[in-house]
């Protein structure tokens, strides 16, 4: 089994030596450069940059530079979808936002963890749980979304908070750890 192969299937893999998913994030690094180096005014050519970098997109998206990922293929935006600056997405597996999904300035969602035993993560191995955005969600500014996390449909998700655990549909939640405060009604 190849290391990619073990990255998307959720097992430990060699992130930092398998010279495939190096050239892999290089080309993925090198389309976010390009990417948040495009004059901001050329909305046209930014959006053909990120729609040759991301697995998927729907019509109508928007994401402000700077903005980076790992692969880009393991990304998903549903329709309406908007994040404002410094978006960082460490996409080892897959992260999927629904429709209408808005993300405040400095967001993270990080699929990669590192086992704890100190020889294992030393050989630089780590990996990767998918992350998994519901429609209509309004994630705050400096918000972290850690690998495995589902967040509901119509959640809110206060500035500042480290999601750490799922977050069921209809909820406000907030904290460091994130936790849900009110259910949400229309």
């Amino acid at each position: 089994m190849t290391e990619k192969e073990k990255m998307l299937k959720g097992l430990l893999y060699d992130a930092n030596y398998d010279k495939n998913l190096i050239l892999e994030r290089n080309h993925s690094k090198a389309l976010c450069f390009k990417f948040n180096n495009t004059p901001y005014e050329n909305l046209e050519m930014r959006q053909n940059i990120l729609k040759k970098l991301l697995g998927s997109v729907k019509n109508n998206f928007t994401i402000e530079p700077s903005f980076w990922c790992d692969y880009g293929y393991n990304i998903e935006l549903g329709e309406n979808f908007y994040s404002n600056h410094n978006l960082v997405i460490l996409d080892g597996a897959k992260v999927s936002f629904g429709d209408n999904v808005f993300i405040a300035p400095n967001c993270g969602f990080y699929t990669a963890g590192h086992p704890l035993a100190v020889s294992e993560r030393n050989k630089g191995l780590e990996y990767a749980k998918p992350i998994k955005i519901g429609n209509n969600v309004w994630i705050g500014a400096n918000v972290i979304v850690l690998p495995g996390i589902t967040i509901g449909d119509n959640c809110t998700i206060g500035a500042g908070s480290v999601v750490v655990k799922d977050i069921p549909a209809n909820s406000l939640a907030v904290g460091n750890p994130c936790r849900v405060i009110k259910q949400i009604e229309e």
